[in-house]
């Protein structure tokens, strides 16, 4: 998942590892340094094990509790015999009166089925209530899963053996709801988490030394977290191929499958898990410091106001007259080059694009030669 440090709310300084201060290997930037893009995906996933093996409490157990139930008690077919045999075909629907099929399966498999909906109900509730500034997305990535589950009941009722025989009508339908949950999970959500996180570290996190900032950004890292979408997109799509794969053929022909039921059971309880710490970390990070969490454009259209660092000109701390040094709206600082005849600028320590000259991190003011420290020109704002 990926490294948090804005998280005064939910853990006590002193109590949390920074992600920039977790233990980190580097097997696979040994093997060829073309792969270290690996032991930073797997850096933070393990930095994200460790949050959620530290910070989940009751709360979060519950939840997957009853994603458990609500899978174990939607699927329970031993002694009942109503999936594997297939049911009646001649009635369907939940609300269709008497003729509804849902009224006319045994009467064990419609108590486990009411329990199971008591099961996510539930869940999806302790998701509201649990995650506040997540809500908006929450609804998103649910209204995703729905149209993915209605994309695969529609692909096999047209071809109960989806994907074989299968034409390109079929395959229409899987294309166009994993389209509508790409835009929901990846345009919609992480786009709003993305563009938060920015505006987070931007206004909690400014410090006039840059190494302050960019330590700031890596423990704000969302890279593992953006891939356990794309993950939890892959596994929702097995799970619910698996689950209608299983019991679209008719009663004479179906062939039930224990098997695939495993699979939906073992991919569905992963990506349930999944999601519980999609919708938990960006609040973790977060906590109260953010009343929502929203696009950019989303707090443009709604008129909040979007407060970003101002460029700041740097002034002598002891007789407070300016002096050369600049910081930008991102938070880095340029001084003059320590050449006096080169115009160059730079970050103090790095070295001058122009003459290669070592940018000083100490500037003497030009009005009472006091010689100070670069960040020291520049109001301090607390970083935490």
């Amino acid at each position: 998942m990926e490294g948090v440090a804005g998280t005064d709310e939910v853990a006590k300084p002193g109590t949390m590892i920074r992600f920039s201060d977790y233990t980190k290997t580097k097997f696979f930037r040994g093997i060829d340094s073309r792969l270290e893009f690996i032991d930073s995906l797997l850096n933070e996933g393990r930095y994200g094990a460790y949050l959620i093996l530290n910070f989940w409490g009751t709360r979060e157990l519950t939840m997957v509790l009853l994603c458990l139930a609500g899978f174990i008690l939607g699927t329970w077919d031993v002694g009942i015999g109503e999936l594997s045999g297939g049911g009646d075909y001649n009635r369907r629907g939940i609300l269709g009166g008497d003729e509804s099929g849902f009224l006319h399966i045994s009467d064990m498999s419609l108590i486990l089925s009411l329990l199971s909906l008591i099961s996510w109900a539930s869940f999806l509730v302790l998701l509201w209530v649990s995650y506040p500034i997540m809500r908006e997305n929450m609804v998103y990535l649910v209204i995703g899963m729905s149209f993915i589950q209605f994309g695969y009941i529609k692909a096999h009722a047209d071809t109960p053996g989806f994907p074989a025989d299968s034409g390109i009508s079929g395959w229409i339908w899987i294309i166009v709801v994993n389209t509508i949950m790409m835009f929901l999970s990846v345009f919609v959500v992480r786009r709003a988490v993305i563009e938060t996180r920015d505006i987070h570290v931007q206004r909690r996190h400014a410090h006039p030394d840059p190494r302050v900032i960019e330590r700031a950004w890596k423990d704000h890292s969302l890279k593992t977290w953006s891939l356990a979408i794309g993950i939890w997109i892959f596994l929702l799509n097995v799970s619910f191929w698996s689950s209608t794969h299983s019991v679209a053929p008719s009663p004479g022909e179906l062939d039930f499958s224990y098997f695939l039921v495993f699979v939906y059971l073992t991919t569905g309880v992963l990506a349930s898990i999944l999601l519980l710490a999609i919708i938990w970390m960006p609040e973790f990070m977060l906590g109260t410091t953010e009343k929502t969490i929203q696009s950019s454009r989303a707090r443009e259209v709604a008129g909040e106001e979007i407060e970003g660092l101002k460029a700041e000109q740097g002034r002598c701390p002891v007789c407070n007259q300016q002096t050369l040094s600049i910081r930008d709206s991102t938070g880095v600082i340029s001084s003059p080059c320590g050449n006096n005849d080169c115009s160059g600028k730079g970050e103090p320590g790095s070295k001058c694009g122009q003459c290669e000259t070592k940018i000083p991190s100490r500037l003497v003011c030009g009005n009472c030669g006091s010689n100070t420290p670069v960040g020291s020109h520049f109001g301090r704002v607390e970083a935490w």
